[in-house]
């Protein structure tokens, strides 16, 4: 699908400030109006310490200090997906410096589907209002003056979304750098073919779009990077740069992920991030409990 009739708007060039975790691999971004004062964060992160159960916000601080530093107004925490590989800061960060928070909107789907594999009760809302906003595919929303859109790019997750502000698009796990690829579909509701699809529809945008990525690996020991373009990635993405064709990619993406291990922090995240990144309900002694299923992912 081609994006030819979606607002792309090169002329702008919001600033992108990048936040790296290393912990989760997880590249947070705050993303400024280049005409106001207003800006978005995108994926940002909060710490856990699994096995100890402690919860951390170290990561989220960081942007916070540097929001209030730079005398940002903050709009917008978008969530390109429902990570299942880090859990959501937005929350903690709402709570100290305001905005909305954003999804797209089949994010029902993976409430429905995840609801029911942690068993969670009829008090868990699957009608995404968790969030304070879901977008669906072309949807538009703006941070100060600047005009941003959304493309639905599923695959991944059913409820992937690429964010378009001026000539930068924020991909989520639907593509990584050229030399490391794309994203698994292996989770529940993921797909190969439609993952495939979703990234056609990514580089259907300008050759000099910026990409910004949600993760990076360091693919044989190179440093991390998070900032490529569509350019680049049509012609050098060591997955379906170069012409690949949609069964190329469908061997080779089922092939690998039949692979990989599942995320460490799988049962946690999604947990939490259906949640738009808040913790479960504390129970009758008032304390906060996370949910392992047994054989269920």
């Amino acid at each position: 699908m081609s994006t030819q009739f979606f607002p792309v708007n090169m002329a702008v060039t919001p600033e992108v400030t990048a936040f790296f975790d290393p912990a989760t691999n997880t590249i947070s971004y705050v993303v400024k109006d280049p005409g106001s004062n207003a800006c978005a964060v995108v994926d940002s992160v909060m710490d856990i310490d699994y096995a100890a159960g402690r919860i951390t916000y170290d990561s989220a601080d960081r942007i916070i200090a540097f929001i209030r530093e730079q005398g940002l107004s903050l709009e917008w925490l978008i969530e390109t997906h429902v990570h299942a590989d880090h859990l959501s800061g937005a929350p903690y960060i709402q709570g100290k410096l305001g905005g909305r928070i954003g999804i797209g909107d089949r994010i029902t789907v993976v409430q429905e589907t995840f609801g029911k594999i942690f068993n969670e009760g009829t008090e868990f809302q699957r009608d995404g209002s968790q969030f304070d906003r879901l977008f669906a595919d072309g949807d538009t929303y703006s941070i100060g003056g600047m005009s941003c859109f959304v493309l639905y790019t599923p695959g991944h997750t059913p409820a992937c979304m690429t964010h378009v502000m001026g000539n930068a698009a924020f991909v989520g796990d639907t593509l990584f750098m050229p030399d490391g690829g794309s994203a698994r579909a292996d989770f529940p509701g993921g797909d190969a073919g439609t993952l495939y699809d979703s990234i056609q529809k990514v580089l259907s945008l300008p050759d000099d779009m910026r990409l910004f990525m949600c993760h990076d690996y360091g693919p044989n020991g190179r440093d991390i990077q998070w900032e490529t373009t569509v350019g680049e990635e049509k012609a050098h993405n060591i997955h379906v740069g170069g012409g690949k064709t949609r069964e190329e990619f469908i061997a080779f993406r089922t092939a690998r992920d039949a692979t990989l291990d599942m995320p460490k922090l799988i049962i946690p995240s999604l947990q939490v991030n259906m949640r738009a990144g808040q913790l479960p309900p504390k129970d009758e002694s008032g304390r906060t409990f996370l949910k392992v299923p047994i054989n269920g992912l």
